[in-house]
């Protein structure tokens, strides 16, 4: 009961790359970062099995963005001539690849890391990938033309790399559409369709996490616009209850959600996000048993995962690993007040 996870990044050690940044660069190169790649994997392998949470990841340190990171090994996309374009909504400007021509993996994308996390734990793994939806909303579109078409062509992708990555042995595979709490009608309208394409035949457990967003000024600034009430899960939760994905990842502790749209998941998993990802305060066992005891009364207890509201990545190693501390004794906690 109340088996912890993260939503997926976790910070970059300092000999990898920039710190504290969305898009951090690289600080070596070729074999020499691959290296630092994987031993910056098994850094935090260990350090989320240190701080006694149930299901880990790899931190997505091989990755410089959650969604580029992806896209790296996807032919008809242009990376040379990157443009600036608002994604979000415009919440915020980013330097995207183009889609220029029909897409197609080079070949396999996270063999890699998925890999090497297997080969050195023996908890649940969990692998995240960019869910179509906010894959599109963060390339340039040259090609198609039609963000449902090139949608459903990324889910393809994304499916032929799931597949592979439950091969290789991961239990929990999430796809990231935190493009769902901005796009809620093309959610409806084709994003879930497009997600139950990207997860067609896996076996293992599946998932999606919705939030709203990284802990940088962009996002909390426009958190400030949303009003006292953010409602933006009604419009979509409904049609996940409908849909074959297992689980549900998203935000709630200093947000304003209100707890109650988690019934709208019906029989569905929930990973209550019980950890505030834009403040650099540690939470309490307390608070954290608390924000459980909430959700319990929305969800039953053995559908509640608690997990971070969002990645970690912009933030500092030192807070992140306190973070990580703090979710498994909170959990803890929960066990003994709720009944194991």
């Amino acid at each position: 009961m109340f088996e912890t996870a993260i939503a997926g990044s976790l910070p970059k050690p300092a000999w990898l790359s920039e710190t504290e940044k969305l898009w951090p660069q690289w600080k070596l190169a070729g074999p020499e970062l691959q290296q630092a790649k994987a031993d910056a994997t098994l850094l935090w392998i260990k350090a989320q099995e240190d701080a006694g949470l149930d299901v880990v990841g790899d931190g997505e340190q091989s990755r410089q963005h959650f969604v580029h990171g992806f896209l790296e090994q996807v032919d008809g996309i242009d990376f040379e001539n990157k443009v600036t374009m608002g994604i979000r909504n415009n919440r915020y400007d980013a330097q995207v690849p183009q889609v220029i021509a029909p897409l197609k993996l080079k070949g396999r994308v996270h063999a890699f890391e998925a890999q090497l996390a297997r080969a050195h734990t023996k908890k649940k793994l969990k692998f995240t990938l960019p869910g179509p939806l906010t894959i599109v909303d963060t390339v340039a579109d040259r090609f198609y033309g039609d963000k449902k078409k090139m949608a459903f062509a990324f889910a393809e992708l994304l499916n032929q790399e799931a597949l592979a990555l439950q091969a290789d042995g991961v239990d929990i595979i999430q796809f990231d559409e935190p493009g769902f709490n901005v796009y809620m009608q093309d959610a409806v309208n084709w994003g879930v369709q497009a997600l139950e394409i990207a997860a067609k035949g896996l076996t293992c457990t599946t998932a999606v996490h919705i939030c709203y967003g990284y802990g940088i000024k962009a996002n909390n600034d426009w958190k400030e616009t949303l009003g006292q009430e953010w409602r933006q899960y009604a419009q979509v939760f409904p049609a996940l209850a409908a849909s074959s994905i297992q689980q549900v990842s998203l935000e709630c502790y200093h947000s304003h959600v209100p707890p109650d749209l988690m019934a709208l998941l019906k029989d569905k998993d929930v990973m209550v996000g019980v950890i505030d990802v834009a403040s650099e305060v540690i939470e309490t066992p307390e608070q954290v048993a608390d924000t459980i005891g909430i959700a319990l009364q929305h969800v039953p207890k053995h559908r509640i995962f608690p997990c971070t509201n969002c990645g970690l990545a912009p933030m500092s190693r030192e807070v992140a690993v306190k973070k990580l501390e703090a979710l498994a004794q909170g959990a803890a906690l929960a066990r003994q007040r709720y009944g194991v």
